[in-house]
């Protein structure tokens, strides 16, 4: 395996932006990404080896925060509770 060397042309010649060492870098693979709903996707990773596999748990398709399923207020150290003691009767008396 060769070194590659990053370059770029200006106008008085080449400049070196930096060589790569040998033998140091992940394998760069293509690997399937398989979504709850059964979608899959192709996509490059150093994860597994060439043509692994990963099934998603957890994606745009079953997480609350995409899907709005679930959703509750968590009054934690009467937070909700307070605010809602502050504001009382606040937007009654817009007019």
């Amino acid at each position: 395996m060769n070194n590659t060397v990053s370059c770029i042309i200006n106008n008085i010649g080449f400049h070196i932006l930096n060589q790569m060492k040998n033998n140091i870098h992940p394998d760069y693979h293509e690997i399937t990404v398989k979504l709850t709903n059964g979608q899959t996707f192709k996509t490059r990773s150093t994860y597994g080896k060439e043509g692994t596999v990963i099934s998603l748990d957890i994606d745009p398709f079953s997480h609350p925060v995409w899907t709005g399923e679930g959703q509750k207020l968590v009054d934690t150290g009467g937070q909700i509770s307070k605010f809602k003691k502050r504001f009382k009767g606040f937007a009654s008396n817009i007019k």
